[in-house]
């Protein structure tokens, strides 16, 4: 035969499984207690982590904001500092080809300028050349004195007398 005294003492979690009300009282008592000790905790210490979690939050996005606000203010300073630059560079742009084209023109006109003196100098060559042409002529041929007509010395030597 079984000996039922024996099995029972030494099983004694299926005993204490066998009365489920009693095992439920005691899972919900120390749920309460638990709960209990927490809620005495926090309202001790004066601070709930739900609370402390909610205002750091809160801080986290107040820095984010005002991050953004910078960054999109730092944005604006570039884009303006950028379109200044922009500027400046069509400026210097526009002052380089008018300076292109002033030298362009002062080109232009120092070749018509050299053009002309060039132009001058041959003339000149051709006077001189003419020039010592006419004087190498007029050392051949004697010159040839006139006689000045009757009336003209007449009228020359009224006209010492009149200033005279």
């Amino acid at each position: 035969m079984i000996d039922l005294a024996q099995d029972t003492p030494s099983n004694r979690l299926f005993r204490f499984g066998g009365q489920p009300i009693a095992l439920t009282a005691a899972a919900l008592l120390l749920l309460i207690v638990g709960v209990t000790s927490i809620a005495i905790w926090r309202a001790y210490t004066g601070a709930a982590p739900e609370t402390d979690r909610v205002v750091a939050a809160r801080q986290l996005q107040a820095r984010t904001a005002q991050a953004s606000e910078q960054l999109v203010e730092k944005t604006k300073g570039l884009e303006a500092t950028q379109q200044e630059s922009i500027d400046q560079l069509q400026v210097m742009q526009d002052q380089l080809l008018t300076m292109k084209r002033l030298m362009a023109a002062q080109q232009a006109d120092t070749k018509r300028l050299s053009e002309q003196v060039a132009a001058l100098n041959e003339s000149i060559d051709g006077l001189r050349q003419s020039f010592a042409s006419a004087r190498a002529s007029e050392v051949e041929t004697p010159p040839v004195t006139r006689k000045k007509p009757v009336r003209q010395r007449a009228h020359a030597s009224a006209r010492k007398r009149s200033r005279s």
